[in-house]
């Protein structure tokens, strides 16, 4: 059903335009949502009153009407006033509610119709006759997934829906307890940055409005609907991996996982394997503040002696001797291409190895 937030904003809008007090209830009688003070229990009233035949009735100086949904009573509204305006006026705003419910089933049943397809719940043929029912054209997108740390609330959702407005052509949802998913129509994009731009605006997003952190992986596009289920597994996985191996970003994409895809899927035991044949028994310790930051810059400036050494504002000969002693710890010269590819690589194995252990 919909939010009691919603329909508290829908009371409060109609309230000031005709100055009429209301409430809405459950078909039950429990009170949902109020724009006044509530002095008296209506409930046994509002349910006698759901299970009468009567489309409306006045009672102690008010009148009650059924919002009506499918031949069901799906609420109950108190019009906090008996005269001919204000019976009017319940009649507009049973008519609007039913609309919001119509309209809520609808983007329900859209929204269900997506999670199915997103995790590979529906045969072809059932998801093009129902695509055509829903008026869902067949054109590019890219699966979103937003993934929040610690709980997921409900403003979270909300704030990630309105982040895209109302728009027919995006999909917000969600598939697990942990995850938001927005199924993007990237029709108009036609660039990679624009698509990293989106997954950035999500990021910003849950840090300004939502106050949390977060991590926002996205997967390649596609234009088939039964291939949204890949574009999808691209996504969590583009987190499950950037998350290891890019631990100091919040964005990421499948497409530019680079290598930390292949050694995400590497098995333990060939990780261990290669680690051994690379370091021994025993992993160096090699890994102090100093060298880690010499090597990412080294690695970063392309292997450039002159330019990593201008930038750790270090004598061109500091910066060698570093590398040399390295050189003796770990048996590889990362001054050379060859070597530091293979160190780099060992480094995330390594890393792949830690991140295993710690969900074990």
């Amino acid at each position: 059903m919909l939010s009691n937030h919603r329909i508290q904003s829908t009371l409060e809008e109609i309230k000031d335009i005709s100055r009429i007090e209301m409430a809405v209830y459950s078909a039950e009688g429990k009170l949902l949502t109020a724009t006044f003070e509530q002095q008296e229990n209506f409930e046994s009233v509002v349910a006698d009153f759901a299970g009468s035949m009567a489309e409306s009735q006045s009672f102690s100086g008010s009148h009650l009407f059924k919002v009506i949904v499918d031949d069901e009573v799906a609420y109950v509204l108190l019009v906090k006033s008996s005269t001919e305006e204000a019976y009017m006026v319940g009649k507009l705003a049973v008519c609007q509610m039913r609309h919001l419910v119509e309209a809520y089933h609808e983007q329900f049943d859209r929204n269900n119709f997506m999670q199915n397809i997103l995790l590979g719940n529906m045969l072809v043929v059932d998801m093009y006759n129902k695509a055509r029912k829903f008026h869902i054209e067949q054109v590019e997108r890219v699966v979103y997934v937003i993934e929040v740390e610690g709980k997921k609330e409900a403003p979270i959702i909300e704030m990630v829906k309105s982040m895209f407005g109302s728009s027919s052509k995006d999909f917000i949802t969600e598939v697990d307890e942990q995850s938001i998913i927005v199924v993007k129509d990237v029709r108009d994009l036609n660039e990679e940055e624009e698509l990293e731009g989106i997954a950035r605006m999500m990021i910003d997003n849950l840090h300004s409005e939502a106050m949390v952190r977060g991590y926002v992986g996205y997967g390649n596009r596609v234009v088939n609907l039964q291939d949204l289920t890949k574009s999808y597994q691209e996504a969590k996985m583009a987190i499950e991996v950037g998350k290891i191996f890019y631990a100091d970003e919040e964005t990421f994409s499948y497409g530019r996982l680079g290598i930390g895809r292949l050694i995400y899927q590497i098995p333990m035991s060939l990780c261990q394997m290669f680690i051994r044949e690379i370091f021994g028994n025993e992993i160096p310790n090699v890994f102090s503040e100093e060298n880690l930051v010499t090597i990412q810059k080294f690695f970063e400036n392309n292997l450039n002696i002159s330019e990593t050494a201008r930038q750790l504002f270090v004598h061109r000969n500091t910066l060698v001797y570093r590398l040399e002693r390295l050189e003796k710890e770990i048996g590889l010269d990362i001054r050379k291409f060859e070597d530091a590819m293979t160190f780099k690589i060992a480094m995330m194995v390594l890393s792949h190895m830690s991140y295993q252990k710690e969900i074990e």
